[in-house]
């Protein structure tokens, strides 16, 4: 795509004073589509006129936008960084203001807003970190070829037709003309009128794909209102004291009685009794059920956090649940270890929300908890 071109090369349109306020993004008239104006002026109420002194710098004019992406918890950990260092580094050299979503997430909205400049600066200083993450996990590996750096935007679902195009052809268009892989989700993220676009590629060829995908934006806007995609809060860590159960947030312990009621009766209905406890004689309740089977896969790379080390882990879930916790060997060629749980329906139940709690700790850089 050539170098004068929005949003990158918005000199063309520095003498515009009038500028058109999209949501939050303010363009100048002359780069906006006949399609676009014809449907402003019927609908004066999708934008807020007003004149605006043009800010002209170096790279043309700064024009506001905002990207959201989707990232996994350890992919945030990279970019935060120890202490934020890494984040307040990407802030501070190009300019953009980058927050990130709170909560205790398997998955949080990484949110990117400023000028065209900055914003593809930021833009570039993440593809280029989680570059740097493969070659160093790489380093450790014996795989040869480096995967590509993926990244994932959060694109309302009404501007994805415009996107793809009639027949694909805009997004074949993109994937040529820059070299990077894009797929647009089939379905909207949950809870949402969005979906994931995912880029993958080298760091310089998302960059480029990125800079065509947000033509595409402003040239299609948002039809209706849209409801952005809040990743779901996931599991958080517990502990049980005193026959009591709680939820770790933040410095602080939160109790839970229905885990508390869980936990109890896994106590009280074990057919193991843990750590050499005699099981409570009540009249009238069969305290010894029996047992049942249940079977889960973990992957190989994140069963150590479920073992702990020396087994710790492993054996606080055995005696919180009073189930029984089988991990099967590691086999030749394959990358999950399967786990079975046995025990009454209230123990398997129990030992499933902790192996699940285990997991989300991990997954959201808690696993010290």
């Amino acid at each position: 795509m050539p170098s004068d071109c929005f949003p990158y090369g918005l000199h063309r349109h520095h003498k515009e004073k009038e500028l058109i306020l999209l949501g939050d993004t303010a363009w100048a008239p002359s780069i906006l589509s006949h399609d676009v104006l014809g449907v402003l002026s019927q609908h004066p109420q999708l934008y807020f006129g007003r004149r605006m002194e043009s800010k002209v710098s170096e790279g043309g004019l700064n024009v506001t936008l905002t990207i959201r992406l989707l990232m996994h918890g350890k992919e945030v950990g990279s970019i935060i960084g120890k202490k934020g260092e890494t984040v307040k580094k990407m802030r501070e050299e190009s300019g953009a203001r980058i927050n990130i979503s709170e909560g205790n997430c398997p998955e949080r909205i990484v949110t990117i807003t400023g000028p065209t400049d900055a914003i593809f600066k930021a833009f570039a200083m993440i593809a280029y970190k989680f570059e740097e993450d493969i070659i160093n996990s790489m380093s450790n590996s014996p795989a040869t070829s480096k995967p590509p750096v993926t990244l994932r935007l959060v694109v309302p679902a009404s501007q994805c037709g415009s996107l793809i195009g009639k027949g694909g052809s805009k997004i074949k268009e993109i994937r040529e003309s820059t070299g990077a892989q894009v797929q647009v989700a089939g379905d909207m993220l949950p809870n949402s009128t969005e979906r994931a676009v995912t880029i993958s590629g080298t760091p310089d060829a998302i960059i480029q794909c990125v800079k065509q995908i947000c033509v595409v934006m402003l040239e299609s806007p948002p039809k209706g209102a849209t409801i952005p995609y809040r990743p779901k809060p996931a599991s958080t860590p517990v502990i049980f004291a005193g026959g009591q159960a709680y939820t770790i947030q933040g410095q602080y312990a939160i109790p839970h009685p229905d885990l508390t009621k869980l936990h109890q009766l896994a106590m009280q209905q074990t057919p193991f009794p843990p750590l050499g406890q005699t099981n409570p004689a009540f009249p009238g309740l069969d305290a010894s059920p029996p047992a049942s089977t249940h079977e889960l896969t973990i992957p190989n790379d994140l069963i150590g956090c479920i073992i702990g080390r020396q087994g710790t882990k492993i054996n606080e879930i055995r005696q919180m649940s009073g189930a029984q916790i089988k991990i099967a060997n590691a086999t030749e060629g394959s990358s999950e270890r399967q786990i079975t749980i046995t025990g009454s329906p209230a123990n398997i139940s129990l030992a499933q929300y902790l192996i699940n709690a285990r997991l989300t700790s991990e997954v959201t850089g808690m696993g010290a908890l």
